[in-house]
């Protein structure tokens, strides 16, 4: 399995704080905010490799930040660093960015992947292991995305919301829909089977939409057999200046 970070963001609601230098890589205590995620996906055995997709202006400082984690010693009793590889999608500006899906099958494409992919947002701070959600794909052998219940139908309008059934197979998925049909809202992270790639390759020529993650799982759930994992902990959505400041001070003593 390969994970595939969507890190070619701007991320123009930091301000000055990412005018020139990426969100994910921003500190929280001594780590960063994607460190913290890919020292929780290093210990997965089924994973072999990190894909960190991001534009032409950050390109740079990601392959530094890669140089410096595969070559730091790691600390005793974790796991063994995977690999990582930096995709340049050749964008410059918030303007001329070519979406979290065409990042996407970039990655894809460029690299002719020919696995299962784990692909995630590189701007949160998850209170669980990604482990969970490869058992649960494991278990399910069908391609995943992850739910939360979410009891404000004003958060609700403003992200994917699921409707499953008793097994957890997703039924209906909508993109911000003003009358939500369950309070399962949706986050950014996915698990696609090799079995769905071929589907995901041709999704944008099939009429997906570009600009978010959930278009593609959106897009899915009408061709193929998907399951939703309920998170078991929550997540820390970072999106702001004040999100991120609140971040910094709940979680970098940790």
């Amino acid at each position: 399995m390969k994970n595939i970070v969507i890190a070619a963001g701007y991320a123009t609601r930091l301000g000055e704080l990412t005018k020139n230098f990426p969100k994910p890589l921003l500190k929280i205590g001594n780590s960063t905010i994607l460190d913290r995620m890919l020292d929780d996906i290093d210990r997965i055995p089924n994973i072999d490799e990190h894909i960190v997709v991001t534009n032409h202006k950050f390109a740079h400082i990601f392959e530094d930040w890669a140089r410096q984690r595969t070559a730091a010693t790691v600390p005793s009793g974790s796991p063994a660093r995977k690999p990582i590889t930096i995709i340049d999608d050749g964008t410059e500006t918030n303007d001329t960015r070519l979406g979290a899906v065409c990042d996407l099958l970039m990655a894809l494409n460029k690299l002719a992947i020919d696995d299962d992919i784990l692909v995630v947002a590189a701007d949160n701070i998850l209170l669980f292991s990604f482990q969970e959600f490869v058992d649960f794909a494991k278990e399910k052998q069908t391609s995943c995305i992850m739910c939360h219940e979410q009891p404000s139908i004003e958060k609700l309008q403003r992200t994917g919301v699921i409707v499953v059934d008793e097994q957890m197979r997703v039924l209906n998925m909508e993109e911000k829909p003003q009358e939500p049909k369950s309070h399962w809202a949706v986050p950014p992270f996915y698990i696609y089977k090799k079995a769905d790639l071929d589907l995901v390759r041709h999704s944008v020529e099939n009429g997906c939409g570009k600009d978010a993650p959930g278009n593609l799982a959106h897009y899915m759930v009408d061709r193929t057999v998907m399951h939703a994992w309920p998170m078991s902990a929550g997540r820390f959505d970072i999106g702001s200046l004040d999100t991120y400041y609140e971040a910094v001070e709940k979680y970098g003593k940790n």
